[in-house]
C-alpha cells in the first residue's frame, strides 16, 4: 500500500523559513498542491478505488457466509466440507484484505484533509478556488454512496422482519444482515466523504469573498 502510493505533500513550512518571493509564487504552489490533495482524495480513481473495496468486503463476506452455510447442514458430504471450508478461508481473506486496504486508506484521507485545511488555510485565492469544490465527482460521490447505504439498511432491516419461523435460520438471517451492513457503513463513509468536502469548499469559498462595506 504504502509503497504504490504516492507520497504525501509536506505540510506548509513555518513563517520564518518561508522563500516564496512574493504573493503569485505562494498563491501558485498552493494551488499546485491543493489541486494534488483534492483531485487524489476525491477525484474518479479514488471514488473507483472506494467502490472496489467496498465491494470485495461484500464478495469476501459472500463467499465465507456461502462457505460456512454448506458446512453447516446435516448430512455433508467430506467434499461438500472441503469446498466449504476453503471458500470460507478464501472469503475470509479477501475480506481481510479489502478491510484492511480500505482502513488504511481512510487514514490516508485523514492526513490528507488535514494537509488540504493547511495549506488552503495560507491565503486566499477566491478565483483558483473555484475548480477545488469539484460538483460533479463530488455529486457522483453523494449519490453512489447513499444507494449503497440504503441498499444495505434495506437489507439490514428488511431480512429479520420477512424472516419466517421454522424456513430461514439464525444462521442465514444473519448471513444476508452481515451484507446488508457492510454495504450500509461503506455509504455512510462515502457519503461522510462527500459532505465533508462541500461543507470544507463551501468555507474556503465564502472565507474568499470580499465582504461588503462597513462590516
Amino acid at each position: 500500500m504504502s509503497r504504490r502510493s504516492s507520497p504525501l505533500p509536506p505540510p506548509p513550512p513555518p513563517v520564518h523559513i518561508r522563500t516564496w518571493p512574493d504573493e503569485q509564487a505562494l498563491l501558485a504552489e498552493r494551488a499546485r498542491i491543493l489541486d494534488w490533495l483534492v483531485g487524489h482524495g476525491m477525484g474518479p480513481a479514488r471514488l473507483t478505488q472506494f467502490l472496489l473495496l467496498v465491494g470485495g468486503m461484500e464478495f469476501g463476506w459472500l463467499m465465507a457466509g456461502g462457505g460456512l452455510q454448506g458446512m453447516i447442514v446435516e448430512d455433508v458430504d467430506p467434499i461438500t466440507l472441503i469446498f466449504g471450508v476453503l471458500l470460507a478461508a478464501f472469503g475470509l481473506g479477501v475480506l481481510t484484505a479489502a478491510g484492511i486496504v480500505l482502513g488504511l486508506l481512510l487514514r490516508r484521507d485523514v492526513a490528507m484533509h488535514r494537509l488540504t485545511r493547511q495549506w488552503a488555510a495560507l491565503a486566499s485565492d477566491p478565483v483558483g478556488d473555484r475548480r477545488l469544490r469539484l460538483p460533479g465527482v463530488s455529486l457522483c460521490w453523494l449519490l453512489i454512496s447513499f444507494l449503497v447505504g440504503v441498499l444495505g439498511l434495506w437489507l439490514s432491516l428488511e431480512t429479520p422482519a420477512s424472516a419466517r419461523r421454522g424456513e430461514d435460520t439464525y444462521g442465514e438471517v444473519a448471513y444476508v444482515m452481515g451484507a446488508g451492513a457492510l454495504l450500509w457503513i461503506g455509504g455512510l463513509i462515502g457519503v461522510t466523504k462527500a459532505v465533508t468536502h462541500y461543507r470544507w469548499a463551501v468555507r474556503l469559498l465564502a472565507a474568499g469573498r470580499p465582504r461588503p462595506a462597513g462590516q
